[in-house]
C-alpha cells in the first residue's frame, strides 16, 4: 500500500536529514481544543535515494484514522509484545494526514486529535514517533523498539488561565541509549527545528519563554528550538503561559 510504504520511508529517513516539526495547539474557551503535530519533509524528499523516491512517484493525499487501523489490523497487532501493543494503543485518538507530491517537492505529515482536556494528550511527539511502527505492524512484521518513547514523558495542563508544558526523563538508561543512537545523525539534525505554536482564547499576559514571539492580537505564541537541543535535554523545554483574565 502506497500510504504505508511512504510512512515507513519517511520514518526510516527522518533521523538522517534536516527536518522541521511543529507542535500546534488550538484552545477553546472551555479548555477543549485540537492538537496537531506537523512534519515538513520537503527537504528530505529531495535527499531520498532513487530506489525510495520511485516508491513516491504517485501523489498521496490521504487521511488515516489510527482507531480504525488498529481495529482492522488487530490480528497482526496481537502478535506483538504487550509493550508494543500499549505503544500503538496511544495512537488511537489520533488521525494522520499525509500529502506527498514528489514532482512538486511536497512531503507533509500532520497527526492530529481533538481533546476535551489537553492533559489527555500526554506525549504527542512520542506518539508521532510511534506512528512509524504502523507500517511494519500492518504488514505483520516485528515493530522496531523505540527506547526514546519509554525514556521520556511530556505532560500538558491548562487550568484557570494557566498553560504548562513540561518534560521529564523517566528512565535514564533508556534515555542514554536513545541519545547514543543519534550520534551518527547529529551533523544532519543540527539544522532541524521544533516549533511550538499555541493559540489561546485570550491574550497572553506573561510567559517564562524569553524568545517567544506573538501574533498581533496577542493570542498566539510561537517558540522555536533546535531539534537536537530538545532531544538531548527535553527537561529544559519548560513552557508556562498565563493569560489575561
Amino acid at each position: 500500500m502506497k500510504f504505508f510504504r511512504a510512512l515507513v520511508i519517511v520514518f526510516i529517513t527522518v533521523l538522517f536529514v534536516a527536518c522541521n516539526f511543529t507542535e500546534e495547539i488550538h484552545f477553546n474557551e472551555d479548555g477543549t481544543g485540537k492538537m496537531n503535530i506537523g512534519f515538513d519533509g520537503s527537504e528530505m524528499l529531495q535527499m531520498l535515494p532513487s530506489t525510495d523516491s520511485t516508491e513516491l512517484e504517485e501523489v498521496i493525499d490521504s487521511t488515516l484514522g489510527f482507531k480504525d487501523l488498529l481495529r482492522d489490523k488487530k490480528d497482526s497487532i496481537a502478535q506483538l509484545s504487550p509493550e508494543q501493543q500499549a505503544q500503538l494503543k496511544k495512537l488511537e485518538p489520533f488521525s494522520l494526514h499525509m500529502l506527498v507530491n514528489a514532482e512538486e517537492g511536497i512531503m507533509n505529515f500532520d497527526m492530529f486529535t481533538d481533546f476535551k482536556d489537553v492533559s489527555e494528550i500526554n506525549d504527542a511527539f512520542n506518539a508521532f514517533q510511534s506512528a512509524s511502527s504502523i507500517g511494519p505492524a500492518a504488514g505483520g512484521k516485528p515493530m522496531p523498539k523505540n527506547s526514546a518513547n519509554e525514556a521520556t514523558e511530556v505532560s500538558y495542563s491548562f487550568k484557570k488561565n494557566k498553560f504548562k508544558r513540561s518534560a521529564a526523563i523517566v528512565d535514564q538508561d533508556l534515555f542514554k541509549q536513545s541519545i547514543d543512537s543519534l550520534s551518527s545523525a547529529e551533523m544532519f539534525l543540527s539544522g532541524s527545528t521544533y516549533t511550538f505554536k499555541y493559540h489561546f482564547p485570550k491574550r497572553v499576559k506573561s510567559t517564562n519563554v524569553e524568545d517567544a514571539t506573538f501574533s498581533m492580537d496577542g493570542k498566539t505564541m510561537i517558540y522555536e528550538v533546535g531539534f537536537m537541543e530538545m532531544l538531548k535535554d527535553p527537561e529544559s523545554i519548560l513552557i508556562e503561559v498565563e493569560l489575561e483574565n
